[in-house]
């Protein structure tokens, strides 16, 4: 037996391979306001968490914006964070916990989940991707197979990244 309803094609996905005590991803965020607003439901952002070393509390803040997710604000978060990059460089755990208070998140819940690393096999799992397919910095960007490294610059990225989704959009053929 077969569906004879049209299928919704997928929407094509853009992969950001992210870090959140990351200066040059805090810069990146205006353009991926302006694609989320360009774009709406019909191309899939993905956050993708790729904590540097060089960032002692970038883990945490990884786990962090994961149970934000969990609980509903995951973009939210992740932009609050970002635009505040010099207060997780200070403050560290205690920072994180505030944010998720301000956006009236379950703080209580953000403790724990920090504690017990609910969160930490996703967070591997995407640092284990982005190595794999030949992420080194932040940000980076992965749509319909291609690498666009905004840790050296931002600029032309995001007129890259809208020529390829219209192009996907155009054909019908999503991800």
């Amino acid at each position: 037996m077969s569906d004879s309803s049209p299928d919704r094609p997928a929407a094509p996905v853009l992969d950001v391979w992210c870090e959140l005590q990351c200066p040059d991803c805090r810069s990146a965020l205006d353009d991926l306001r302006a694609l989320r607003a360009r774009y709406g439901d019909r191309l899939e952002l993905r956050l993708r968490h790729f904590p540097l070393e060089k960032h002692k509390h970038a883990f945490a803040a990884a786990q962090a914006a994961e149970e934000a997710l969990e609980q509903g604000k995951g973009w939210e978060y992740v932009e609050a964070v970002l635009g505040r990059v010099e207060e997780l460089d200070r403050e560290g755990e205690p920072f994180l916990i505030e944010v998720a208070r301000e956006l009236g998140l379950d703080a209580e819940e953000f403790d724990i989940a920090l504690i017990d690393g609910r969160h930490i096999l996703i967070v591997d799992a995407d640092q284990a991707e982005g190595k794999a397919i030949g992420v080194t910095g932040t940000p980076t960007y992965v749509i319909d197979g291609e690498r666009l490294d905004g840790g050296k610059s931002q600029e032309g990225l995001r007129a890259r990244i809208e020529e390829i989704a219209d192009r996907l959009l155009a054909d019908g053929t999503g991800a």
